[in-house]
């Protein structure tokens, strides 16, 4: 049996089970973990805080090319997708640590704009890129890793999801897909629709704010949107142990998308990497939100307590159950799924 028949989640199984076949919560070292393994962070106990910690890569030829992207949206985009992770919990991001494998053909100038864009997003959050690693390497491999903390005792979940809750998104999606799908399709579009899914795709703003107020409010359960609204949205079902009921034509996507591809739908609901915040809370809480943030929030459908085959029902205008095939970004398969709607 190889990675490939895995998958990416099936292999994350495969080292949790063994982590907690030899190391276990019975273990004095790990009695102040709260999330492990399974969520978009890591988080403790420490002496007066929650801390939390999350880590990512982007390889060459896997996540980004670059004939597309240039060196200042690839340092703002290797950092967005980390503070990200720190959102989804309703963290406070504070440090910073960036391991770098270059070939030795790449040009400083290249460099420089990587880091100085990194820098500047940093600082946006006031994060301190505080150390790291170098190497060398036949392709350019960006690893970071993100240190942060919550306010107070309450943190943002997969896990803590129940029935009669309401589905709620920040935002609009399908904009970073129908970005990545102009650039590899070279596209052309105006220029301030060119302009802006590029920026989408390549230079996303974490909703970091954003995930602090949501917990301010009361929300206690919630997903940063990378590999897909459906798949992120299935994470929380499984975490969760519930099911979850979409409407179709609830779903928020931004005008332009819609205006120019005719499959603006499968882009909003499986295209991934918009880096929205999904996050479920009962009607009054939601509506506390609503009001708290100053982006938009659409609620799109519930939390069910009914079992089915999918986690995640997609229901159309009329009120039908619209099949689907699994979607999202998935490492060691085939990439993204295409999905279609009957």
């Amino acid at each position: 049996m190889k990675v490939s028949d895995l998958g990416e989640f099936g292999l994350i199984d495969l080292i949790r089970n063994s982590i907690a076949r030899h190391d276990g919560p019975e273990q004095a070292l790990w009695r102040g973990v709260l999330v492990g393994i399974g969520d978009d962070a890591a988080a403790w106990r420490g002496d007066d805080t929650i801390h939390l910690a999350t880590t990512d890569t982007l390889v060459q030829d896997v996540h980004f090319d670059l004939g597309v992207i240039q060196w200042d949206e690839l340092g703002w985009k290797a950092l967005a997708v980390n503070l990200s992770d720190i959102a989804a919990m309703g963290g406070v991001p504070r440090y910073a640590l960036l391991s770098l494998a270059l070939p030795g053909d790449v040009e400083i100038a290249d460099v420089s704009r990587f880091s100085d864009e990194m820098v500047h997003l940093a600082r946006e959050f006031g994060v301190a890129i505080v150390g790291g690693n170098t190497a060398t390497a036949p392709n350019v491999v960006v690893t970071m890793t993100v240190i942060g903390y919550c306010k107070g005792d309450s943190m943002l979940r997969r896990s803590t999801a129940t029935p009669g809750q309401q589905i709620a998104v920040t935002g609009s999606l399908g904009a970073s897909a129908a970005g990545l799908a102009m650039l590899k399709d070279k596209t052309m579009l105006d220029s301030e629709v060119a302009q802006y899914l590029r920026r989408a795709h390549l230079k996303p703003m974490p909703r970091v704010r954003e995930g602090q107020t949501l917990i301010e409010q009361g929300v206690r359960t919630a997903i940063d949107v990378s590999d897909g609204l459906i798949a992120d949205l299935d994470h929380i079902c499984e975490a969760s142990r519930v099911n979850a009921r979409i409407r179709l034509e609830h779903v928020p996507v931004h005008a332009m998308v819609a205006a120019n591809f005719a499959n603006y739908r499968e882009l909003a609901l499986c295209g991934g990497e918009d880096y929205e915040l999904v996050f479920t809370a009962l009607e009054g809480t939601v509506k506390r939100a609503q009001q708290a943030l100053d982006c938009p929030v659409t609620i799109i459908g519930e939390i069910t307590g009914e079992s089915s085959d999918a986690r995640v029902t997609v229901l159309n205008g009329e009120g039908n159950v619209m099949p689907y095939e699994r979607a999202g970004w998935g490492h060691f398969k085939d990439g993204r799924s295409r999905t279609s709607f009957a």
